[in-house]
């Protein structure tokens, strides 16, 4: 069995003005507000040992950078048809063998130095809703592993295959 620990005088104070605030049941009366503590004098001490300095925090995982959306200006000329630096077609793949590719890819463009490329997923079967891959590819970019190469990403124009590709803007290789 545990034993409660005893409040403190400053804890019976508060609870005893907080009490005071209701009506008790018939029978029973308030709590009587304990008198204050008398401070306790300490001795005076022998030389104090120096403190020793506290160890410094560790240092905190690096957040990674957010996705940011395309640039209006670059979202307007690659709507119009404008070129993007590389392209990637999953069409066929099973889903491993498209992350992977995807992967390599991605980190190969940003080597290079390319700024936007596009990934075509498909739109899916057309008995059915989207593709798995077109459901897949977003959140594999939007995870935070890719972040130091993603910078963000954005449907394609029709020019480009509208909803089943995607635009891809690479962050600068560091």
């Amino acid at each position: 069995m545990t034993r409660r620990r005893e409040l403190t005088p400053e804890e019976q104070s508060l609870w005893a003005r907080i009490a005071r605030t209701i009506n008790p049941l018939a029978g029973h009366t308030w709590p009587d507000e304990p008198a204050p503590a008398p401070e306790k004098k300490s001795a005076p001490r022998a030389k104090a040992k120096p403190a020793l300095k506290p160890a410094p925090p560790a240092p905190k995982a690096k957040a990674p950078p957010p996705l940011a959306p395309l640039e209006p200006k670059l979202a307007k000329n690659l709507k119009r048809g404008g070129a993007v630096d590389a392209r990637l077609d999953l069409h066929g793949l099973y889903q491993d063998e498209a992350h992977a590719k995807l992967l390599r890819f991605l980190r190969n463009q940003q080597g290079r130095g390319a700024r936007v490329v596009l990934v075509i997923t498909g739109k899916g079967r057309a008995s059915g809703g989207a593709g798995v891959l077109r459901r897949l590819v977003p959140a594999w970019l939007s995870q935070p592993s890719l972040r130091e190469i993603v910078l963000g990403f954005s449907e394609a124009s029709t020019a480009h295959g509208g909803e089943g590709a995607l635009y891809v803007r690479l962050r600068k290789a560091r």
